[in-house]
């Protein structure tokens, strides 16, 4: 069994759609029977119609889904259908259940864990939300604690706690919607940040506690592991895109200067060169060259520093809030295009008092160097979700299944002695 728990033997093509707020990203795979990928067709375009994670246009982002999906068919020399969709933002929540079931001192079977995680699945219905993940955190066995699978143990009472992540129906209608126009079907939904984790995160770091942070455009989404579990994942509708509206807006230039400046100059850590280092600022409006405004990088580095320690601060409150903080030990990883600016490793490690690196995507075959970053990382570990299920996903898929199948015979036998 390798990193992420593979099953195998199921051989095949999937594609998976990563909708960001600054880019759409459509990988297409095969996947052979030992668990291995191979890309076939890449396409990313740029989105439109999302601001923080949230569909604002239709329309807009329809046209950037189809122009990446067409890109990717292109390269792939195939037609899709089903995808692979990542789910983040404010319209999603982290909820942790504990939920019991009697097994009268039986051998724990698959029945009995599927019978488990949809009794805590129960717990939490609402009408207003749906359940997209559910992540088992421990088992228990009577006082046995720290299962990680009690499937063939005896005992009195099996238990569980459950980690579970709910979307907005609302949120997930919209998705929906806007793959339909796109003649696309949701094959499943996948947490990105969770994606990103299983993409950068090394087996170690994820058994001995670790803090995934993806900087991204719109938004920026986190999550914990401990004992590679995922036990909280939470996200802040803010990104890199925030940092390059506080530089407009400071130094009152344009937002592709200020990105260009960002990317090149911008740090939120104050160096002593600072005053001394002069960079050129276009100014909004101005057509002329030699109406740049030049001035010292300090001012650059005093407009990027607040968004981004509150970014931190913001993140670092909401594992302070769910008690995850300590758990997840002194371990950070962090990814996503905004982790590329310099000095936001040690401003991480600063406020979140933690051991800090920067986290880089598995290789995959046939993935070239310039969609393999760190801004790809989420699609990436689509990939990897897919292709490695947990054997509970598995045994949840199956009972999905074989629950489908029963309900169509039924209906076809119903049918048959209502007309014969």
């Amino acid at each position: 069994m390798n990193r992420h728990e593979a099953v195998r033997g199921q051989a095949g093509t999937v594609a998976v759609l990563d909708i960001g707020s600054t880019k759409i990203v459509c990988f297409i795979a095969s996947t052979k029977e030992t668990g291995e990928l191979q890309i076939l067709g890449v396409g990313h375009q740029l989105a439109k119609g999302m601001k923080s994670g949230v569909i604002t246009d239709v329309g807009e982002v329809s046209t950037s889904i189809v122009a990446a999906v067409d890109a990717a068919e292109k390269m792939a020399g195939v037609r899709i259908e089903n995808v692979v969709v990542s789910v983040s933002g404010a319209n999603l929540q982290s909820k942790s259940v504990s939920v019991e079931l009697e097994i009268t001192g039986d051998a724990v079977m698959d029945h009995d864990i599927v019978d488990l995680i949809y009794e805590g699945r129960h717990s939490l219905q609402h009408e207003d939300y749906q359940i997209i993940h559910t992540f088992p955190v421990q088992y228990y066995l009577d006082k046995t604690k720290g299962l990680s699978d009690p499937r063939g143990m005896v005992g009195e009472v099996l238990g569980a706690e459950l980690h579970m992540v709910v979307a907005r129906n609302t949120y997930l209608k919209n998705l929906d919607n806007c793959l339909a126009r796109c003649h696309l079907n949701v094959d499943d939904y996948v947490l990105a940040p969770h994606a990103t984790a299983l993409a950068c995160l090394a087996e170690d770091e994820m058994e001995l506690g670790v803090t995934l942070i993806d900087l991204g455009g719109g938004t920026t989404s986190f999550a914990v592991f401990v004992d590679r579990k995922n036990i909280f994942s939470g996200s802040i509708p803010v990104g890199g895109k925030h940092v390059t509206s506080d530089i407009a807006q400071g130094l009152s230039t344009t937002l592709a200067q200020a990105e260009r400046l960002k990317v090149y100059h911008g740090s939120p850590i104050t160096s002593p060169k600072d005053m001394e280092v002069m960079i050129d600022v276009p100014q909004l409006g101005e057509e002329d060259d030699d109406a740049n405004d030049v001035m010292p990088r300090s001012m650059l580095v005093g407009v990027v520093r607040p968004r981004m320690e509150e970014i931190f601060e913001m993140i670092r409150a909401q594992l302070e809030a769910a008690g995850v903080d300590k758990i997840a030990g002194r371990r950070c990883v962090i990814t996503g295009g905004g982790s590329q600016m310099i000095g936001v490793q040690e401003l991480a490690g600063t406020i979140l008092s933690k051991q800090v690196r920067k986290g880089k995507p598995i290789e995959l075959a046939g993935l070239a160097d310039i969609v393999s970053g760190p801004g790809f990382a989420t699609a990436i570990g689509m990939l990897q979700y897919v292709s490695h299920r947990s054997w509970e996903e598995e045994l949840l898929r199956n009972f999905n299944n074989r629950s489908s199948f029963a309900q169509t015979t039924s209906k076809i036998i119903h049918w048959f002695k209502e007309n014969f």
